[in-house]
């Protein structure tokens, strides 16, 4: 098989969650461009039909579907609705995940850990569930965290739920095997929204940032470097892999 036949994604369908911004937007774009046909999903409509748009503008086939994915009936509609538009689901990545910010444990209320676990493993859960039903054969590619291989200070509900997402991936793995491959990427820091939201950084503040934190490559992250991670684990390049979790973080 040639090298570009390895990453050709045409006539597959892939449904990316979250990919209204960020990481899952560069994800989403990407596996577009590859050939699949992509179906843009949030909780934000405007978000996800400027995406499906620009895909579209591009020479892509892309419909948006509002879903927010710790309700487990909108992501079963979320599934229908690929299911009705491409009649058939081979790509799925479940990219939703975020903390409810930096919170020392003494000060860690209930309400912050379920919040984030709830979005963080609980939706992953739910994605690859509702995956495995609707998909015959094809894959899965969870979106990780660098943050689930060590001690992360004043984040450890982050960390644990992401934690969580390594061991779900290992085990669907032999669960849903050979079928469906199941396998993850572990993203290093990525300057999204959400990044600056949590991180409380501007901007002028990331070449100060990845020095300080060790990044051998001394830059963050981008959506483009996680979304070829994905192309890769999701192609016929990665046939043999499946349980894995691919760290892309700059070599930290």
């Amino acid at each position: 098989m040639s090298i570009p036949a390895l990453f050709d994604l045409s006539g597959q369908t892939a449904v990316v969650t979250g990919s209204g911004k960020g990481i899952g937007e560069g994800i989403a774009k990407l596996l577009s461009e590859a050939g699949a046909n992509v179906v843009v999903s949030s909780r934000t409509e405007e978000d996800i039909k400027k995406v499906a748009r620009h895909i579209a503008s591009n020479g892509g086939t892309a419909i948006p579907i509002v879903c927010d994915v710790t309700d487990d009936d909108q992501v079963h509609a979320l599934a229908k609705g690929a299911l009705d538009t491409f009649g058939k689901i081979d790509i799925w990545v479940n990219n939703v995940g975020g903390s409810t910010g930096r919170t020392p444990l003494k000060e860690l209320t209930r309400e912050d850990w379920d919040q984030t676990v709830a979005l963080t493993l609980t939706s992953v859960f739910i994605g690859c569930q509702v995956a495995a039903m609707n998909m015959g054969k094809g894959s899965i590619i969870n979106i990780s965290s660098r943050s689930s291989w060590g001690a992360v200070p004043n984040n450890s509900h982050y960390a644990a739920a992401k934690a969580g997402v390594n061991v779900l991936t290992a085990s669907l793995a032999h669960e849903l095997g050979p079928e469906i491959r199941c396998n993850a990427v572990a993203s290093g820091a990525v300057p999204t929204e959400i990044f600056f939201e949590v991180m409380d950084l501007e901007p002028d503040d990331l070449p100060a940032y990845a020095k300080e934190t060790g990044v051998p490559l001394e830059r963050l992250g981008s959506p483009q470097d996680i979304g070829g991670a994905v192309l890769f684990l999701c192609s016929e390049a990665s046939s043999w892999m499946t349980g894995e979790v691919m760290t892309v973080s700059g070599g930290r």
